[in-house]
C-alpha cells in the first residue's frame, strides 16, 4: 500500500521531501549530500534562507489553541537519520539535527516525555500506520498524496524558489519586466521549470538534464540566473562548487501549485487532540522566539 508514498526517484527538493511530483511538473532531483561538518557559512545561509521562508508563510492556525486537550504521559516521534542538517547521527552516536529539535521543542511546550526513534526513510509512514509512533518529522512536504491518507499539523517550515546571479549583476527585484530578455538556467521537467514558462515567458528559459549543468551555465556565463530551490542554492553558493560566482537576486517565491504547500509533521487520520496540541506547540514557539533558537541550535548563525 505504502510503496508509492516512497522517494519519487529519491527526490529531495532542498529542505523537503517530495512522495509524489509537483502539480507543476516534476519535482526536482537535488543531490543534497551535506554532512554534519558542513561549513558554518553555508548553514547559516541556510537558516537564513528557512527563516525568512517561515516568516513570508501563511500564519499558524489558531482555531484550537489545544488547551482543552488533554495531556500526554509520552509523545512518540520517528524520523531517519541519513539528511543532515535535518537529521543525522552526530560524531558521538546522538542523534540529532533541526527536526530532532524542533520534535524535542515540541515536547517541552506541551509537557511531555519525548520518545524520538529513527528509521530509514521509506518506513517511516508504514510505521507510523501501525502505531509505531505518534507521529513522524521527517521534512516531509504536505502533498495530495500524503493526505490522502494521512493527517498533517499547521507547517513548521516553507521553502522558496529562488533565483541567483552573477555577483556584479545588479539586480535587486525579479519580475518578468526587470529580467526580460535574460537567460535563465533551470532544471528540466521541474516545478521550477513549469513556473518559468507559465510566469517568465518573455525571459530566455533554458532547460538543463541537471541541476549541475545548469549550475554550471551560470558560472560559465552561458546563463545570467538560475532559478532552484532556495535552500539548495544556499549551500551551493557559499560552498566551493560555486567558485564564488555568484549571489541571491531578488526575494522568495512561494507557489504551492508549483512548489508545494510547505513541511509538516505527519499524524495519523482521527488524531485532532494531538494534532491540536501540537499546532499549539508550534504557535507557542514562534511567538516565543524559541523556533529561532531550536533553528540557530542547528544551524549556527555567524557574520559573513
Amino acid at each position: 500500500m505504502f510503496s508509492a508514498l516512497t522517494r519519487s526517484a529519491s527526490t529531495r527538493l532542498g529542505g523537503l521531501r517530495h512522495l509524489g511530483a509537483s502539480s507543476g511538473g516534476k519535482t526536482s532531483v537535488l543531490a543534497v549530500t551535506h554532512r554534519a561538518g558542513a561549513c558554518a557559512g553555508v548553514v547559516a545561509a541556510f537558516v537564513a534562507v528557512l527563516l525568512t521562508a517561515l516568516a513570508a508563510a501563511p500564519a499558524l492556525a489558531q482555531a484550537n489553541d489545544g488547551a482543552a486537550a488533554s495531556k500526554r504521559a509520552v509523545l512518540r516521534f520517528l524520523t531517519d537519520s541519513d539528511y543532515p542538517p535535518f537529521h543525522y547521527f552526530d560524531q558521538d552516536g546522538t542523534l540529532t539535527g533541526f527536526n530532532v529539535e524542533m520534535a524535542r521543542a515540541i515536547c517541552r511546550e506541551m509537557e511531555t516525555t519525548c520518545d524520538i526513534r529513527n528509521r530509514p526513510w521509506a518506513e517511516l509512514l508504514p510505521a507510523l500506520k501501525k502505531g509505531d509512533a505518534d507521529a513522524v518529522i521527517a521534512s516531509f512536504a504536505v502533498t495530495p498524496r500524503l493526505i490522502k491518507d494521512f493527517d498533517v499539523t499547521d507547517r513548521y517550515y516553507h521553502t522558496p524558489a529562488r533565483f541567483a546571479g552573477k555577483t556584479a549583476l545588479a539586480l535587486a527585484d525579479v519580475t518578468p519586466e526587470t529580467i526580460e530578455g535574460r537567460r535563465i538556467a533551470v532544471t528540466k521537467g521541474t516545478a521550477h521549470e513549469a513556473y518559468l514558462r507559465a510566469f517568465f515567458t518573455r525571459s530566455a528559459v533554458v532547460g538543463f538534464d541537471s541541476v549541475e549543468l545548469a549550475r554550471d551555465a551560470l558560472i560559465t556565463g552561458a546563463a545570467d540566473l538560475i532559478f532552484d530551490d532556495g535552500i539548495s542554492l544556499s549551500f551551493w553558493l557559499l560552498g566551493t562548487g560555486s567558485k564564488a560566482c555568484c549571489a541571491f537576486k531578488g526575494g522568495n517565491f512561494f507557489e504551492p501549485r508549483f512548489f508545494g504547500d510547505g513541511v509538516a509533521i505527519t499524524l495519523n487520520q482521527g488524531q485532532a487532540d494531538l494534532k491540536a496540541q501540537i499546532n499549539a506547540a508550534l504557535k507557542r514557539l514562534r511567538e516565543s522566539g524559541r523556533y529561532d533558537e531550536v533553528a540557530g541550535k542547528s544551524f549556527p548563525l555567524r557574520s559573513n
